[in-house]
């Protein structure tokens, strides 16, 4: 365990904003990441969690508190045959990338379109992680978890979780938990599972549903990502990001109705309806299609400091001098066109730490 005092913020998150933090203490054992957890909370004073740093947004004036840094790494295969697949157990600071490489290369699927995706991998079951058709919910078996309230370890099953679109219990309940371990349960194949997303499905010239081998859908995925800015790059500023900054809407189904009343009022009867999926939880559309639509095209608030990606509107970006009230009010901007043009109110997905949208 070390610590640091009055130590800096900016560089440990991805966006590369955020002052000072009064203490930084970084464990790298479960042991040690609950035993600082302890002194942090019977001392009362505020703390914040910390692994990857690919999902905050930390104010200008820094953490006025302890950051528990999570660096704790080790993957360990607690079981390997045809019926179940693997049982992977991860510690939460592995970074989430080398876990889907690992499991690219050991024949291990379910994971592989979740390449490229910053951060560790204590931190995705929190979010529910997903793109490209997956998400970690699919293949997550067990969450080792500290429970601040009870002080004490538990190990909750995936159906006790409560995993939504970009959500779960650990983010409703953010603040009480904190991820000590993930176990996976990753089916033994050569092969990807069935391809979901079209556009990866055209990229690897299939249909969708079928599947390729792993490291084809893998290449593809980082291939689809590069392209959109969503592989970290220090020399490339459209990745100084925190991913995709706002998530996409879930509405009801008149809701949705009102949605596409409102398209066709501003851009014409014959625009195109707004994109619809239709699932258990209401009908999703694209955050990107309305984000577009209301007026912010790629690299709208160049030259900087801030300013939306080049390559996906999505990602709001630091152009290499941005701080982060210059990042939230980009955002707010872009939030309050979208509900000004269609009646949707965006939703960010990055946590802000003293910082309001």
């Amino acid at each position: 365990m070390r610590e640091d005092f009055d130590a800096p913020l900016a560089g440990l998150t991805t966006m590369r904003v955020g002052g000072p933090a009064d203490r930084i203490v970084t464990v790298e054992s479960a042991d040690e990441l609950v035993d600082a957890i302890r002194e942090v909370d019977d001392a009362g004073e505020p703390m914040l969690v910390l692994s990857g740093g690919s999902n905050l947004v930390i104010a200008d004036e820094g953490f006025r508190g302890t950051v528990v840094r999570v660096a704790g790494r080790g993957v360990k295969v607690e079981s390997k045959d045809a019926c179940s697949g693997a049982t992977v157990r991860v510690a939460a600071g592995e970074p989430w990338d080398d876990v889907v490489a690992m499991a690219v290369a050991e024949g291990w699927s379910g994971v592989e379109a979740l390449s490229g995706i910053p951060g560790c991998a204590g931190s995705t079951p929190v979010q529910n992680v997903g793109a490209y058709g997956q998400e970690v919910a699919d293949t997550i078996a067990q969450v080792r978890v500290w429970d601040r309230t009870s002080a004490r370890v538990r190990t909750l099953a995936a159906a006790e979780c409560g995993f939504g679109y970009r959500d779960s219990m650990f983010k409703r309940g953010a603040g009480r938990w904190v991820v000590l371990e993930v176990v996976f349960q990753l089916p033994l194949s050569t092969r990807s599972a069935p391809i979901r997303y079209a556009d990866l499905a055209a990229a690897l010239d299939v249909g969708e549903g079928e599947r390729v081998p792993l490291a084809a859908a893998r290449e593809a995925v980082l291939d689809q990502r590069r392209r959109r800015g969503m592989v970290l790059d220090e020399a490339d500023h459209d990745t100084w990001s925190c991913g995709s900054f706002f998530t996409n809407p879930l509405l009801t189904a008149s809701d949705f109705e009102r949605l596409e009343r409102r398209v066709a009022d501003r851009l014409g009867p014959e625009a195109p309806a707004p994109p619809r999926w239709d699932g258990p939880e209401g009908v999703k559309t694209s955050a990107a299609w309305l984000i577009e639509r209301a007026g912010f095209a790629k690299g709208f608030g160049m030259p900087g400091p801030a300013a939306l990606s080049t390559k996906h509107t999505l990602a709001v970006t630091n152009r290499g001098g941005a701080s982060a009230r210059d990042i939230v009010n980009l955002a707010r901007t872009v939030r309050d066109g979208v509900q000004a043009a269609f009646g949707v109110r965006l939703v960010n997905e990055p946590v802000l730490v003293g910082l309001a949208l």
